[in-house]
């Protein structure tokens, strides 16, 4: 880590015995970690992504994997919804500042951005970006949702599902497309906004902090001033900066951490009085977390390291390979730490039992599902590509096909 990395990471562990306190309350009533985003907010950290000439931390990608792993560490559901709100900020900052744009797009993302980030921070705006639509699996080939050109902005209608922040955020940043143009469009619509119903029940299996509802949208005026990215932005982000995608990944990172801290000091006695040191199986099973921990985080490292445009094929796998390492890894330390652990070790107000539940829904997330980063990790072009071509630049379409 260099010196900013480890200041914000140690300043996020400072926060974490709060929200490792509050993370069952959160997980039973399936409520939002008002509490910790109140932390985090007076940290600064709602503008971690925002550059310091504009009040904000100055993190970059890199820098932003670590701060949310730490976080995830202390509280999964956090973490997830901290990651939809930096995105934003991540977009319209190091991300659009290393694609190609044009002399007027780069003006553009340069005017909404400086509003966009006077907002965080000086109001502590929230944001969330809801993109599932339950139809393509990829997300990236295009969306349902539909902005409908008006004097002075966008009528949106459409539906997002598992729409974290549903209750929390004051914008919502919808990918959307205008008939009959294939550029995606990043449009912020604001909460509380006429036409826009946030609905459906919320009580899944794991990361129920993060209150992921449906947002129903039916012809919501939005200003055109909150179309944060030109058009067409977004489809450039999808096949030149593809480690946008593994975002996700880094929450479960801390989840893993979390896992093997408890599993630790349960082992060690330090949880119950019972030391289970010289038991062979139970050594094996801690050793084996151990490796898997390691292993992930280290390519979650490496991955985040040298995200960027136009990756190499080599580095576009090993992002793959970051993804499923993580999204199966976490589940699968958590089913061994049952094991280790035995059966009270599951007893509540214990926190395993909802270390496991949030483990388990990571590899189903979109796009970059473990199945399908596992779909192009085996697809023998780019793996030959992959292996052969590491210094090459990738030529677009990562997240075609």
């Amino acid at each position: 880590m260099n010196e900013l990395q480890r200041e914000l990471v140690g300043r996020v562990r400072d926060l974490g015995p709060a929200m490792v306190e509050r993370a069952e309350r959160y997980d039973r009533e399936a409520s939002f970690p008002d509490e910790n985003f109140a932390d985090l907010r007076d940290a600064g950290f709602l503008a971690l992504c925002v550059p310091t000439a504009n009040g904000g931390l100055g993190a970059d990608f890199a820098t932003y994997a670590l701060v949310a792993e730490e976080i995830g560490r202390h509280c999964g559901s956090t973490a997830l919804a901290f990651n939809m709100h930096t995105a934003t900020t991540l977009l319209t900052g190091q991300i659009s500042d290393e694609l190609d744009l044009s002399d007027e797009d780069r003006r553009l993302v340069g005017e909404r951005r400086e509003r966009l980030y006077a907002d965080i921070v000086a109001d502590h705006t929230v944001h969330a970006q809801p993109f599932s639509e339950g139809l393509d699996p990829r997300a990236t080939k295009g969306f349902a949702t539909v902005a409908e050109p008006t004097d002075g902005g966008y009528l949106i209608s459409g539906r997002k599902i598992f729409a974290s922040l549903s209750t929390s955020a004051d914008i919502h940043n919808v990918a959307c497309m205008v008939d009959g143009d294939p550029r995606i469009r990043l449009i912020g619509v604001p909460a509380g906004s006429d036409g826009l119903t946030v609905t459906g029940e919320w009580d899944p299996l794991g990361m129920r902090g993060t209150v992921s509802k449906t947002l129903l949208l039916d012809r919501v005026f939005v200003p055109a001033e909150n179309e944060w990215l030109p058009p067409g932005v977004f489809n450039q982000m999808a096949t030149r900066w593809p480690h946008f995608y593994m975002t996700l990944s880094f929450a479960y990172v801390g989840v893993m951490g979390a896992v093997i801290d408890f599993t630790g000091r349960y082992l060690a006695g330090e949880v119950d009085g019972t030391s289970r040191a010289g038991n062979p199986q139970k050594e094996y099973v801690w050793g084996d977390m151990q490796l898997r921990y390691e292993q992930a985080r280290a390519l979650s490292h490496h991955a985040s390291a040298e995200a960027g445009a136009d990756p190499s094929p080599a580095a576009l796998r090993r992002a793959w390979s970051s993804v499923v390492a993580t999204m199966e890894g976490a589940p699968a330390i958590a089913s061994a730490a049952v094991q280790a652990g035995g059966g009270r070790s599951l007893l509540r107000p214990l926190p395993l039992e909802r270390l496991y539940r949030d483990a388990r829904c990571g590899a189903t997330m979109l796009p970059w599902s473990a199945e399908i980063c596992r779909e192009r990790l085996g697809n023998l072009k780019s793996g030959i590509d992959g292996i052969a071509g590491r210094d090459r630049p990738a030529t677009g379409g990562a997240e075609e096909g």
